[in-house]
């Protein structure tokens, strides 16, 4: 069964400071690339899947899931929440301005349709988005999100 990738600190950023959309998605994209999921490719066709397609991926009020097609700058599947000190727009009619942005990369087909599915699941609470946004851990966002904590390299057992 498919599960909600894991979120490790270093791909949680609170309060980060984006001049506009395409600033909130490579803060995502640096995430991904510290958590080690993806290469910093991966950053550059997030944005231009949202120049291709529009602002579809704010998926609910406040809340952006940027993600792109697996590819060879996908390392395994990941995860990565950004919140916005300052929310931006991203063009959506009903659902501006983004204050969490949350950033997915998978590694096939399969691994999307399943984790864009499980993410939905985790953001059916209506004030989830406001609650992210207001978090001050990596612990508090992944309490939030009903996921466990990532273990550190030293905490797992050989």
């Amino acid at each position: 069964m498919t599960t909600i990738p894991p979120l490790p600190d270093t791909a949680v950023v609170l309060g980060a400071r984006a001049d506009d959309w395409r600033g909130a998605v490579r803060e995502a994209g640096r995430a991904l690339t510290r958590s080690g999921a993806t290469r910093s490719e991966y950053a550059d066709r997030m944005i231009a899947v949202i120049e291709e397609f529009g602002a579809y991926i704010v998926i609910a009020p406040g809340l952006a899931l940027a993600h792109a097609r697996p590819g060879s700058d996908v390392r395994h599947e990941g995860l990565a929440v950004v919140t916005l000190a300052v929310p931006v727009p991203f063009g959506h009619p009903h659902n501006d301005p983004v204050r969490v942005v949350v950033g997915l990369a998978v590694a096939n087909a399969e691994e999307h349709v399943a984790s864009v599915a499980k993410l939905a699941n985790a953001f059916n609470d209506a004030g989830i988005v406001g609650r992210i946004a207001r978090a001050t851990t990596p612990a508090e966002v992944r309490a939030l999100l009903g996921m466990e904590a990532a273990a550190a390299p030293s905490e797992v057992e050989a």
